[in-house]
């Protein structure tokens, strides 16, 4: 009888910093490796060492490319990591440009914090630093979505795509006769630029994402309450600004405004798409256009359409730009990216508007708007916030309540156990008693570092 240990390293008990190890004594995987966002006490578990042998690692397997599923590996590899990271090829594409634009804000934070005193530390360090993540990208290495991998002598590994972003799979590790499935995070049923997700037939041990497992998407007109919120922008003669994740939201967005536009819905108001993380991201898109919807005209006339700001002198251009506008810029939680200078500057103007899209991690900026903060903590100073905060949640990337348990209902056995992870405690608990009483099925919410036993 063979053992299996599964260490919950992050994404446990909370909706970021995914990491699950499994150790055997045959093979050693970590499935996702990502940081952790918003509260501070999570926060500093960032910089703290692991609590396993990383050197013994034998790969990394990446479910898909944003940050808090994949932040981690330039440190993973400073502490000794030496295996093979794998992932989609979009999928290692996504975690090179967001590692290589992370690094780079770990800098410039850094640089700031020191420059202007406000950090306890002295000096400021970055977390890791822009030649981390260049090491770290050595040791990637693509499969494709679909084909069964060897991993070991009783170990494959399946890719399978899940539609939450460009390149993002569910995981199938069949390890001594019994399948693991990791769900990464489960994208929608119906989405304007990807296919629906597919489906596990069978699953021993099933990991599954609860980030909305309670409650289920409001069935929102999103064109209607753009068209307002661009009409109103334009009546204050104001901003609205839209942070977004770069990866996915971004893209949507763009095409959201673009149909409105195409449909005669809005007039030409200025766009602006100041995430230089995001404009990589779109050449992702028309690399792999077999991932998504758009057709090539369409990306085309989509991009044409927007300006895209790249340097930072032309972030300062557009917030001096009288015009009535719409500025889309990271990040998605307002925790850092260029979003940061724009409500620094207009966030304290009652004609400017803040869409926040999307769901907001606990102690975020962006779950602190959505509550209601007169004031945000930005770059160690206190900025007034009285501009008009609005939200839509029906454009996230993540699967409801009744689409995660339509995702799992294709599972033709009964799983031996289901684990909840990545997502919010309360959350958690709603989401485990309707598995439970739509399915029987027996489910559990691991905690930070537990470590389960199973027996294979």
């Amino acid at each position: 009888m063979k053992k299996l240990q599964v260490h919950f390293l992050g994404g446990s008990g909370t909706v970021t910093g995914s990491k699950f190890y499994l150790h055997t004594e045959e093979i050693k995987i970590l499935v996702d490796c990502g940081l952790f966002q918003g509260v501070k006490e999570l926060r500093e578990q960032n910089w703290e060492r692991l609590p396993i042998d990383v050197s013994q690692i034998d790969y990394v397997l990446l479910t898909h490319g944003h940050l808090d599923h994949c932040g981690y590996l330039p440190l993973l590899v400073r502490q000794g990591f030496r295996g093979k990271i794998l992932g989609t090829p979009p999928t290692l594409e996504i975690a090179r440009i967001i590692l290589e634009d992370s690094a780079k804000i770990q800098e410039e934070e850094a640089d700031n914090a020191n420059k202007e005193a406000y950090s306890k530390h002295n000096p400021a360090l970055p977390l890791y630093t822009k030649e981390d993540a260049a090491f770290a990208l050595k040791f990637f290495e693509h499969v494709e979505e679909g084909e069964k991998i060897s991993l070991a002598d009783h170990c494959d590994a399946t890719f399978l795509y899940n539609g939450h972003i460009i390149g993002s799979t569910y995981i199938e590790i069949d390890l001594f006769g019994k399948r693991l499935v990791f769900s990464g995070d489960v994208g929608r049923q119906v989405d304007e630029l990807l296919d629906p997700p597919k489906q596990p037939e069978w699953a021993d041990y099933l990991f599954v994402e609860s980030t909305y497992g309670d409650r289920q998407h409001p069935d929102e007109d999103v064109g209607q309450i753009l068209t307002n919120l661009i009409k109103e922008t334009l009546y204050k003669k104001g901003t609205l600004i839209i942070p977004s994740f770069a990866v996915e939201r971004l893209q949507s967005l763009m095409y959201q405004l673009w149909m409105l536009y195409k449909k005669n819905r809005i007039p030409n108001i200025p766009i602006f798409v100041d995430s230089p993380m995001g404009n990589n991201v779109l050449e992702v898109f028309k690399n792999f256009p077999n991932w998504h919807k758009l057709t090539i005209e369409e990306y085309h006339n989509m991009c044409n359409h927007i300006t895209l700001v790249s340097s930072y002198a032309e972030t300062w251009e557009t917030i001096d730009d009288p015009r009535p506008k719409i500025v889309i810029a990271g990040s998605g939680m307002v925790t850092g990216g260029r979003v940061l200078t724009y409500i620094k500057q207009l966030g304290d103007m009652e004609t400017t508007s803040i869409l926040i899209v999307g769901f907001q991690a606990e102690e975020t900026r962006g779950r602190k708007l959505l509550e209601g903060a007169t004031e945000l903590k930005i770059y160690g100073k206190y900025v007034p916030i009285k501009a008009k905060v609005n939200h839509l949640e029906s454009l996230s990337a993540h699967a409801d309540q009744d689409e995660l348990l339509t995702w799992m209902g294709a599972i033709k056995n009964i799983p031996e156990k289901v684990f909840l992870v990545h997502g919010e405690k309360d959350a958690m608990e709603i989401y485990k008693d309707k598995i439970q009483e739509q399915l029987g099925w027996h489910c559990h919410i691991p905690m930070m570092h537990e470590v389960v036993e199973i027996l294979l």
